[in-house]
């Protein structure tokens, strides 16, 4: 029973979390006149339009076993959905560079709402006094964790992560160009840099602010 309330909490929340994320990329993109992500149907809750087999399913599964298997106490679960379609272009000719910026924090943003509100909310059902008490209180705990994680890794500067993309629009708004030729030559090695930095323990570059805001928001 520990183990189907534990895993169901987690599943659950993990995908309102990357699901969300990814919808409010498209959401925040429409408001700008793209309706790229709409007409393929990715405004929709519907897990199976969203689902990307290794960010959803094979990545994240990997990475809590493998933190299992070398005695981690609480492993660190975050992954990805199928990133949504957006017409940047489009974007910036209706809400210029701040549009675009706009849409690349639009998921990190929900994130970190929905990380606050479940923080407000876990007290209710803390401690939980029967089955229902208990699953909520884990559920708004996966909830708090994996936004917040999810949240700060996005906002991690290297391509092609969220905060990548808000710097160099910024920086177009702006006209600083030198930070946009520096991403322009690193993207095409953003994914390699990423995979490096988390499986070294450069991970606690990303990971330690998160611990602390778990820790603040669960205090």
């Amino acid at each position: 029973m520990e183990a189907l309330i534990t895993y169901s909490a987690l599943i659950l929340a993990f995908l309102i979390a990357i699901i969300g994320h990814e919808i409010m990329h498209g959401a925040v993109a429409y408001y700008y006149g793209d309706d790229t992500a709409k007409r393929e149907g990715r405004l929709s809750i519907n897990p199976i339009k969203h689902i990307d087999p290794f960010g959803s399913v094979v990545f994240p599964l990997v990475l809590y076993i493998s933190q299992k298997l070398t005695g981690v106490a609480d492993p660190i679960v975050f992954g990805w959905a199928k990133p949504v379609p957006v017409n940047v272009l489009k974007v910036i000719q209706n809400g210029g560079y701040l549009g675009a910026v706009a849409v690349s924090i639009a998921g990190v943003t929900y994130n970190f709402l929905l990380a606050l509100i479940a923080a407000t909310f876990v007290k209710f059902f803390y401690p939980p006094t029967d089955l229902v008490s208990l699953w909520m209180s884990v559920f708004l705990f996966y909830m708090v964790v994996i936004n917040v994680i999810l949240g700060v890794f996005n906002l991690t500067p290297l391509p092609p992560l969220d905060g990548a993309n808000a710097i160099k629009y910024l920086a177009l708004h702006f006209k600083i160009e030198g930070v946009v030729r520096f991403y322009n030559k690193i993207e095409p090695y953003g994914m390699i840099i990423l995979m490096i930095i988390l499986f070294t323990p450069l991970s606690n570059i990303i990971f330690t602010p998160a611990h602390i805001l778990i820790a603040l928001l669960l205090s």
